[in-house]
């Protein structure tokens, strides 16, 4: 692979005479470590921090689908209505990200996770409360999606990406992925088994409660960390000429293309699965355990891309490893769509998906941080994330429209399959070797 090969080169440390009296020093560090590294927590605590705080807010936003029929029946507001809170939440999550992840790059990212989590908590509990739209889109789309944003995988990944050393990077946002996998696989049993013994308000105000164990990662994570090597030409520029640089190039925008229709798959599964569940004359608690499938499997996805994107130095391009997702993701719909549906296969399709549910953002993260290094990896990733969260918006609401409309859900998973063909093409001609580091090299 010769864009892995001239990338491995060029974030190779330099030896000589400098690397020789730096490995003198007593206390340096080790070759190839990122400088610094030996002030900074220790990984585990790292992984532990930002694992754990993926695992508490991405559990209570994936089992928020258990809900909207308890919603509807409460308010009255029907499914679309509902469903448009969910889908703002979506976006506004989106959209809340790559703010967080500039202010995580200045001022480092323990303030800002503090506020998110807060805020998810607030909104959390405020939803029973709230019976009209605008009320559900303030405590839903606004505080609890808002503040999932500020705590969510841009600022988690970057300030993961800034305190590991670079050739752990892969494994290390494999792990952190997993955590959001695991948070949902054990929500979504837990939210449905408080709902069934003290009803849908008491299990949200316990969910709001337990967002607030995630405020002890703020202060492990709270370090900016170092730049790796090869990141030194980005603390030199700017925020926004590092925007500008990253949406002039076309690798950069073909991920982002891509990133949106997983945002559409995620947000529509994410919702409605319950409601897919309902449709298909299916017990309820069918559907709380294929959302707890989904984050189960989404475990192995996770660590299996982690380790993927790390074998042999990256042996495998992360964007042939994005292509091989999405093309996974269209054909298990496409056999969904034409299957009977039984407990047996919503499960099996649960899993299948969940292999596939976020093992999108580990490689598409470390293709941001090769492209640019991770002086500025907060806010270009979270640009990236805009995008996957105006899919989300769409999967969440034309969701419900498409079910109030026609009593099923075939056009999403029609619109599912041609999205994610599209998004298998859309990643085939992404360059990996860095623009910057190629530049360096014709310069020299």
């Amino acid at each position: 692979m010769p864009e892995t090969r001239a990338d491995t080169r060029a974030t190779r440390p330099h030896s000589g005479a400098a690397g020789a009296a730096g490995a003198a020093i007593p206390g340096a560090p080790a070759p190839g470590a990122v400088p610094g590294m030996t002030a900074l927590p220790a990984l585990w605590l790292v992984l532990l921090a930002a694992g754990g705080s993926f695992a508490l807010t991405m559990g209570a936003r994936q089992s928020m689908g258990l809900f909207l029929s308890a919603m509807n029946t409460s308010t009255g507001l029907g499914l679309a209505s509902i469903s448009l809170a969910f889908a703002f939440g979506q976006l506004w999550w989106g959209l809340t990200q790559p703010f967080a992840g500039m202010v995580a790059d200045r001022v480092g990212p323990g303030r800002v996770l503090v506020a998110g989590v807060l805020l998810v908590a607030l909104g959390t509990a405020l939803i029973p409360w709230m019976h009209t739209t605008a009320g559900l889109i303030l405590a839903i789309g606004v505080l609890a999606a808002g503040g999932a944003g500020m705590a969510g995988p841009s600022v988690l990944m970057a300030a993961t990406t800034r305190l590991v050393a670079p050739e752990k990077r892969g494994i290390a946002t494999g792990i952190v992925n997993a955590g959001g996998s695991f948070g949902q696989f054990i929500f979504a049993p837990i939210a449905q088994g408080i709902t069934a013994a003290a009803g849908w308000v008491v299990a949200l105000q316990s969910l709001a409660a337990l967002m607030l164990l995630a405020l002890p990662a703020a202060w492990v994570l709270r370090r900016r960390g170092v730049p790796a090597a090869g990141g030194a030409a980005g603390t030199a520029e700017g925020t926004g000429a590092a925007v500008r640089r990253a949406l002039a190039d076309r690798s950069y925008r073909l991920l982002a293309a891509g990133f949106f229709v997983c945002g559409f798959h995620v947000a529509f599964l994410a919702t409605h699965l319950p409601g897919v569940v309902a449709s298909c004359s299916l017990p309820p608690e069918v559907g709380a355990w294929s959302l707890a499938m989904v984050g189960l499997f989404n475990i192995v996805g996770s660590f299996g891309i982690g380790w993927a994107i790390g074998h042999r130095n990256g042996r495998w391009p992360m964007k042939r490893l994005l292509t091989l997702i999405y093309a996974s993701r269209a054909l298990a719909v496409l056999l969904f769509v034409l299957a009977p549906k039984s407990t047996a296969v919503m499960l099996a399709f649960a899993a299948v998906m969940g292999l596939t549910f976020l093992s999108t953002v580990p490689p598409t993260a470390g293709l941001v941080a090769r492209f640019f290094g991770p002086a500025h990896m907060g806010t270009l990733f979270g640009l990236v994330m805009v995008t996957h969260q105006v899919g989300g918006f769409l999967g969440a609401y034309l969701g419900g429209k498409a079910f109030e409309l026609t009593g099923r859900y075939d056009w999403m998973w029609w619109a599912d399959i041609v999205l994610a063909v599209a998004a298998a093409l859309l990643h085939w001609p992404i360059r990996e070797a860095r623009p910057i580091e190629t530049a360096a090299a014709r310069a020299a």
